[in-house]
């Protein structure tokens, strides 16, 4: 054969097999770097604390968040938003709320409800500006609700995993990948940022904070004193999967043996609604002469603020603590 055809056949093959590494050189580069800006996504979209030292680059914040970072405010309704799930900042939500405030002192200026002027005013400012704080701590407790529902299945996970071989760390970053929101994404914070360097005790603790739950408290607690104790880590967490669903056996309970109570409390509550409504329809003008006379307003405004209370007072009775 000839030796120049050999050596070019070689030359190909070699620059064949070069691109070949090249290329995946390349694919597994880009890979990984998919892999960390995933993970500084993710701590990135967590607004506790300062950001991370490998962001480098820091988000521009605009002047009412600023402002509103002097004070201990601020730090409270971060929390707030991150614990609710909802992609807000802290201007959206002072603004919000503001332009609700505004709208509700137009309409009691205007329509004045409680015959006062002032006292309408007063009444719907506070209504419609607590308006969006009311929603975002709505979406807390349920998103609260839907992370402690889960994680009882998340601890046998984890306890599996870990009698499978596998390493605690390694276990949450296989429950983070599997599990729906919002555990799987409070879970894939915590492997992040000790896959990035923080320590897992440091890793724990901000989870604690940012889910805080007597559950996970006692979940925390559970893996920091193994660590410096020692033990079979899966057995305990088995145990306080248990511990978990019999306070949601016990809780079960407790709403059905309080059901009775908080029936009374809503019709006690919407009874006087609806005997008001009904009496504008039966008998037109039966009211109005209340609310014209001086101290029909008094007596109006007095009848609100008792309701408002009896409504305050049977619901403290029927929240039981479990």
């Amino acid at each position: 054969m000839n030796p120049i055809i050999v050596i070019a056949a070689f030359l190909v093959l070699f620059a064949i097999v070069m691109v070949a590494v090249s290329v995946g050189y390349r694919f597994l580069e880009t890979q990984r770097k998919k892999q960390v800006e995933g993970m500084l996504e993710v701590l990135d979209e967590n607004p506790e604390g300062p950001p991370p030292d490998i962001l480098i680059e820091q988000r521009t914040a605009d002047p009412m968040e600023s402002l509103l970072g002097k004070t201990q405010f601020s730090g409270w309704l971060q929390r707030l938003i991150q614990q609710s799930g909802l992609g807000w900042s802290v201007t959206r939500l002072v603004v919000s709320m503001l332009i609700g405030a505004a709208i509700g002192g137009a309409v009691g200026w205007f329509v004045r409800p409680l015959g006062f002027v002032w006292l309408s005013v007063i009444l719907l400012v506070l209504m419609a500006g607590s308006a969006p704080y009311l929603y975002l701590s709505h979406k807390r407790t349920k998103r609260m609700a839907e992370f402690e529902s889960q994680l009882p299945e998340a601890l046998d996970f984890l306890a599996r995993s870990m009698r499978a071989g596998h390493a605690f760390s390694i276990s949450l970053e296989m429950l983070g990948q599997e599990s729906p929101d919002p555990l799987g994404y409070e879970f894939r914070v915590l492997f992040n940022e000790q896959n990035l360097g923080a320590p897992i005790d440091v890793a724990l603790t901000n989870f604690a904070n940012r889910v805080p739950l007597l559950d996970v408290k006692l979940f925390v607690s559970s893996v920091l004193l193994q660590r410096q104790t020692g033990g079979n880590l899966s057995e305990i967490l088995i145990r306080l999967a248990y511990i978990i669903r019999e306070r949601f056996r016990l809780k079960g309970q407790v709403k059905a043996a309080s059901a009775h109570g908080r029936l009374t409390a809503a019709v006690l509550s919407v009874l006087p609604l609806v005997l008001i409504v009904a009496l504008l329809f039966i008998a037109p003008g039966y009211l109005q002469g209340m609310a014209a006379d001086p101290d029909g307003k008094w007596m109006i405004v007095g009848a609100i603020v008792a309701q408002a209370m009896g409504y305050y007072i049977m619901r403290k009775i029927v929240d039981i603590k479990v």
